[in-house]
This record gives C-alpha cells, structure tokens and sequence, in this order.
C-alpha cells in the first residue's frame, strides 16, 4: 500500500462509528491560520501542531505552555480566555469546539500574540485547517467522561444544567433577546456531521447599541461585519445578512461545544441552557467536576454505533 492510500485508509479508520472512533486522534501535520483578535485588534495567527497520546489540546504562548482546561480559565465575558502565571491564551472557543467535534483529542496550538484570530466570527476555517491537516489515529484508547448524575447552575434568569444519556453528546440550547433577535431554540445531537452542517459556520453576533460600552472594556476592538453579526433596531446589518434564520442560537451552541471540551475529553451526556454564555457554561462544568458528577470512562466503538442506530431510528 503506498503512502497516499495509506493516509486515505487512516482518515477512513478515523470517520465516527468505525473502530478507530474508540482511540485517540490528533492532527496529521502543522497548519496556520492568521487574522486579527476580534477582542484586541491586533494581528493574530495559531500554528494547529500534531501531539502526542494523552497532551490533549495545548496552547503555547511566547513558549510557555497553557492546558484547554476550565481549571485555566480565567475570564469568560464574551469570550473563554485560559491563563496561569505567565502567560494567556484568549477566544479559545471556536477552535475548541472544532477540535472537539471532529474528535482530535490531542494537539498543540502555537499562538502568535495572546488571542486567536476570529477569522469570519464562526469554526468554519478551523474545521478547514483540520481538515487540510488531516487526522491521524492513535493506539491509545480515547476518555470520556460520562454523566452520572445531574448538576445544574443558575445566574439570574439563566441557568445551564447537565443531565445523564445513554450515548453521545445532546445538546438544547434556548436564548432570549430584544428584538431583532428575540428568542431562539436549537436542539440536536452533537456529531461531526451535525457539527459541520449546523453549527460550525454560526457567527459571533453583538449589538450596535452596546459598540462604545465594550471598547471602553476594552472588548470587540476587533470586530467588525467580517467576522461579526451586527443588529440594529432593524436587523443585522451586514451586507450579506445571515446564513441561517436562527444563526444566533447556532453561535451560542457552537461556544457552549468549546466551553464543554474544557473537561479534558468528551462528554457523554445531555446539556440544557436558557440564557446562558460562557460564564453559565464553564460554571456548570466546574460544579459537575467537582460533585462527582462526572465519571470517567474509555470510550467503545460500540458506544458510537449504537448513538448513530438511535438517531437513525429517531422520528
């Protein structure tokens, strides 16, 4: 078998509910992307780089090293920021939630300055970089953690909760604004496929009213109608307008997607949110650690087999 066919029957093992499904992956080879910080302006890039069994996900800043953790995070207001003492990695979400949803369980991302670049606001060009990369399996079986028993938080009139499920990632996502937003709904099962299709090119989206008030913060100095969804009283304002109807609720599950791969290895569970962000999300994976509500586990082919049976069956 030559190398090419090699690779094509490697990326083929790897394709969700084959037996490869149940081992670690990381990325085959380096890949960049470069654009601005959506929060602070600045020129920004991320070198994807493969890593071995057991790193899980990496950032390294001017060298030194920060896990994809939530025990890292050290900001959550319009953005997941991870840090220690020496340095910072900032809108990790979007790069999170690609990895996590195509299954790489094990890289190291080299940024060039603390934030990520926002690219067009969505995980569509990181899905892309994976994809150009490629996805190497490894002989190293993959970790779950398994909901156990429920455990929910609450902030206001939000909240976010964790629940058991037999298979897979389940993911309810409601969100309540002003009009021209309004309240939105989504609800689906978290697969590579549904990921792609449903959630990966979902914009970040803010407010024209709210523009001043974040820049004094310090927020959205890099936003603009490339790589935001901007609404006035009418709509959005953007030339091209939206990709889909109920593109906001989309952008708020694709982050609540980066937030939870903050557990170190997927989720087998079922998550629910109304008026939730960031805050709600990394607090509740905090309070489900922490009570025990997470088990961990390997994960089986068998588990991702029987997830597809039973969406297939599903009406």
């Amino acid at each position: 078998m030559d190398s090419r066919r090699r690779a094509s029957h490697a990326r083929r093992a790897a394709l969700p509910g084959s037996a490869a499904a149940a081992v670690q992956q990381t990325i085959a080879r380096s890949v960049t992307l470069s654009g601005k910080g959506v929060h602070s302006g600045r020129p920004a890039a991320a070198t994807l780089a493969p890593a071995g069994a057991d790193a899980g996900v990496v950032f390294s800043v001017d060298g030194v090293e920060i896990e994809a953790h939530w025990s890292r995070v050290d900001a959550s207001k319009l953005r997941t920021r991870l840090a220690n003492r020496r340095a910072s990695a900032s809108t990790v979400e979007h790069l999170m939630a690609a990895l996590s949803a195509l299954h790489i369980d094990n890289a190291l991302v080299f940024l060039d300055g603390a934030e990520l670049p926002a690219m067009d606001g969505s995980a569509r060009d990181f899905v892309s970089a994976i994809d150009e990369a490629g996805v190497m399996p490894m002989s190293a079986p993959r970790r779950c953690w398994r909901v156990v028993k429920s455990a929910r938080v609450a902030d206001g009139a939000g909240w976010a909760e964790l629940r058991p499920a037999k298979s897979g990632l389940h993911l309810d996502v409601e969100i309540a604004f002003a009009d021209p937003v309004g309240c939105q709904r989504l609800a689906l099962d978290l697969t590579p496929q549904t990921f792609r299709r449903e959630l990966a090119g979902a914009r970040s989206f803010g407010f024209l009213h709210d523009a001043e008030r974040l820049w004094r913060e310090g927020l959205a100095l890099g936003s603009d109608l490339d790589n935001t969804i901007v609404f006035d009283a009418c709509g959005a304002v953007n030339p091209l307008g939206l990709r889909f109807a109920d593109e906001c609720v989309r952008h708020k599950m694709l982050d609540v997607v980066g937030d939870l791969a903050l557990a170190g290895a997927p989720i087998i569970g079922a998550f629910r949110s109304y008026r939730g962000g960031h805050g709600l999300n990394l607090a509740l994976l905090e309070a489900a650690a922490r009570s025990g509500a997470l088990a961990p586990e390997f994960a089986s082919a068998g588990d991702e087999s029987a997830a597809r049976a039973s969406r297939n069956a599903s009406p």
